[in-house]
């Protein structure tokens, strides 16, 4: 049997903490995934779901975004991905009666974990203006509700359609185009607190926005670098590759401020000798500053250009552009601002030289460790600078891998959820449906924040996700919201997105991942696409939560049957009752989909072409990949400061909080927990378990500040501070994003620490 949600908020006063651990998976991790499945689902709802999650006639684990190898495993699953699974196929059920027996105002004071745990949203629910509770309504009333305020719209620039990363390839298209139909490129995504850096620096350097390798390469690379990434919370079948890799030969270096325990040994459940033992991963740790990361290659291409033979000319010659003037900057690196910025040793960058010039396939994969930061581009583009000088990209084992972390955040950018679209899309949309897509660059992110904030867009439609806690600079996100007129969030599961409205607002409960998806012509599929550009089938078995669900690419059918009415000629009704007829028109706009519903037909998929991998032919502005030689930058501290990450915990997921432990790191039962390395809590004077204020410090002036957060001392990079999010997005400002980008620089957020009232 499932057990009861919790009735109350768990008190989180007095975390316990303990030693980290030094090795992640193994029975621990077999315990935690199978207590927490049964909580939810109950046995035999368990076996039967786990058992498909990633299979070829199964469907797409909601969490992240690892590709599956062509031989799957029975329990092709991980445990953070089988937390996913069990908070989507839950038995427990939020219906009328909760929102009749919870006000907002009471909701509104329940933390994260709470909401997350009551269940499966049953009913489209409505908030009137002044009111205090939803109430149940019918989808035909929603979607007037919904179209009545746009209509009233002086300029449908005052909408903004925002999507989450779990919206499949199908609904996605179809969002995007009843978005443009109505008129706007307002699509701000979850990429754009992401990953948006990586797309921006590869666009420009090697000419496609997505990594170039894909699992094979992994399995036959000499070297890896991963840097501020920890696969064994975020990414833990990634733990599975990497061991794979060591077992061929490989080498790991890992570059990250936290020493993570799925870097240092994992221990792989499939197989006996991986439980009792374990693999070492990683051959060198380079236990790097926040922000030093440009530093650090920047300097290593110093020295493989003065290494003879360290250079792949042929290559440098054939397919690149700008080395004189990236060369002359990288010669110019001084050992002594290196060593500032990294907190490395001379020793230290002197070995990893030494397996880099050892390496002849090497591939640098990274996660929000170097895209939350304000130089988080010219980063990235000096990681490639790095790879470009060696040949790395385009042969066998070799590359780059930026880690995406929602499960098809990557499909949604491809299927043209972006609100900088290129012309050629557009081209495309408008030949294929006969309408004029508009033109003029929409909101991201953070300036759909500034929009709602300013009163210059009204109405926040978001398709899945968490907005309010996935954003920075809480108070003034949560604040801009409330300006809104209607804030309406498509949505499996209640979170804080719902108790933060507009003036009125509407919850519209849709089928999981996991669930059987029946229309007019029988039951459908839909489609993601990986981190690695493959593409593939996801098919729900369970039957749905409630009679009362909608799909999402039905939800986007109806809704833009009755916006856009008779002025539209897109044949929504015939999308909604078929999804083949969405497959065949993005087979028709998007390249690399030709023959799409014949090509998905096949169980392992497909991969989406990618010019530097298939062919060394670099689709830039120069026709080649491209050198480039940024100033170097790295955050400057103040004395008495602290340079704080945010970062998850292992029992969460994004904005999802599966439970209040950090197994891995030794923190149980709370999250308002700062870690600081001990000898810089020794020179500010705060002592292990002592509770502190974290007071953000930024150019505005503003104070931002997080109260009440026990001190643990622990093995962080000197000067670095590390808390979990959504509690310390507060401290980060909506104005402190990454150049170019426009990422909030979630990585580097000075901070002071002031002794809590409370303590």
């Amino acid at each position: 049997m499932a057990s009861k949600p919790p009735a109350g908020d768990p008190v989180q006063d007095a975390p316990q903490v303990t030693e980290p651990k030094h090795a992640a998976a193994g029975l621990p991790a077999i315990g935690h995934t199978l207590r927490i499945a049964q909580q939810q689902m109950g046995v035999r709802r368990t076996a039967l779901t786990l058992l498909r999650v990633n299979q070829k006639d199964g469907f797409d684990c909601p969490g992240c975004a690892w590709p599956e190898p062509e031989h799957r495993h029975t329990a092709e699953f991980c445990e953070n991905g089988a937390k996913a699974v069990a908070e989507e196929a839950t038995l427990r059920r939020v219906t009328p009666d909760f929102f009749a027996a919870h006000p907002v105002s009471d909701l509104a004071g329940r933390s994260g974990y709470w909401l997350g745990q009551q269940g499966r949203l049953t009913h489209p629910m409505y908030l009137p203006e002044g009111g205090d509770h939803y109430e149940p309504v019918d989808w035909q009333r929603a979607f007037d509700i919904v179209a009545g305020e746009l209509k009233d719209l002086a300029s449908p620039d005052e909408a903004v359609f925002y999507t989450s990363g779990r919206t499949s390839n199908e609904a996605a298209f179809l969002y995007q185009l009843f978005a443009r139909e109505l008129g706007t490129n307002n699509l701000p995504d979850c990429s754009n607190m992401c990953h948006e850096s990586s797309g921006s620096a590869l666009s420009e350097t090697i000419g496609v926005g997505k990594g170039s390798v894909l699992l094979d390469d992994l399995y036959q690379a000499d070297l890896i670098i991963v840097a501020g990434q920890n696969p064994g919370t975020n990414h833990p079948r990634m733990l599975s590759a990497l061991e794979k890799a060591k077992s061929n030969g490989a080498k790991i270096i890992t570059v990250n401020p936290l020493p993570e325990a799925g870097m240092e040994r994992f221990k792989n459940p499939q197989t006996p000798q991986g439980m009792l033992k374990g693999a070492a991963l990683t051959d060198l740790f380079l236990q790097i500053r926040l922000g030093g990361d440009q530093a650090l290659f920047r300097l290593l291409n110093k020295l493989i250009l003065a290494t003879e033979g360290g250079v792949d000319a042929t290559f440098v010659a054939e397919h690149t552009h700008g080395f004189e003037e990236f060369a002359a900057a990288a010669r110019a690196a001084d050992w002594d601002e290196t060593l500032t910025a990294t907190g490395l040793t001379r020793d230290s960058i002197d070995e990893a030289l030494r397996m880099i010039l050892a390496s002849k396939r090497t591939i640098v994969c990274w996660a929000m460790g170097l895209t939350q930061h304000k130089h988080s581009v010219p980063t990235i583009r000096e990681v490639v600078n790095f790879l470009l000088l060696r040949g790395n990209i385009g042969r066998p084992g070799a590359g780059v891998c930026p880690v995406r972390g929602h499960s098809n955040v990557q499909g949604d950018r491809t299927m043209g959820i972006f609100e900088r679209p290129a012309p050629a899309f557009l081209d495309a949309l408008e030949k294929e449906f006969g309408f004029t897509p508009p033109r003029e660059h929409g909101y991201d992110v953070v300036r759909a924040i500034r929009a709602l904030r300013d009163g210059e867009a009204k109405v926040f439609f978001a398709m899945g996700g968490n907005f309010v806690s996935a954003s920075p600079d809480t108070d003034v996100t949560e604040a801009a919201m409330r300006r809104a007129r209607l804030t309406v969030h498509v949505s499996t599961k209640l979170n804080r997105s719902h108790v933060v409205t507009g003036a009125r607002a509407l919850i519209l409960p849709t089928l999981g991942r996991t669930e059987r998806d029946l229309q007019g012509s029988g039951e459908q599929f839909v489609t993601v696409e990986d981190s690695m550009g493959m593409v593939h089938a996801s098919r729900g078995r369970l039957e749905p939560a409630s009679t009362h669900l909608l799909s999402e690419p039905a939800i986007v059918a109806r809704l833009a049957r009755q916006v856009l009415g008779e002025s539209s000629a897109t044949p929504w009704e015939e999308f909604e009752k078929d999804y083949a007829n969405i497959r065949d028109r993005i087979a028709r706009v998007i390249p690399g989909f030709e023959d799409f519903n014949a090509r998905v037909a096949d169980p392992a998929g497909f991969a989406l072409p990618h010019a530097p991998r298939d062919e060394r032919r670099f689709t830039t502005a120069t026709g080649k990949a491209n050198f480039t030689a940024a100033p170097v930058e790295y955050p400057a501290l103040p004395a008495g400061r602290l340079l704080l990450q945010t970062l998850r915990s292992h029992d969460q997921y994004n904005t999802t909080i599966y439970g209040l432990d950090d197994r891995y790191r030794g923190i149980k039962n709370g999250r308002r927990v700062v870690l600081v390395n001990p000898d810089d809590a020794r020179e500010l004077k705060i002592a292990d378990g002592s509770y502190v204020d974290l007071v953000g410090e930024w150019k505005d002036g503003v104070e931002r500040r997080a109260p009440g957060f026990r001190v643990v001392h622990y093995p962080t990079a000197r000067g670095c501070a590390a808390a979990y999010y959504p509690e310390t997005n507060v401290l980060v400002p909506l104005d402190a994003t990454a150049d170019t980008s426009n990422t909030p620089a979630s990585k580097s957020v000075v901070v002071r620490l002031e002794q809590s009232t409370a303590d």
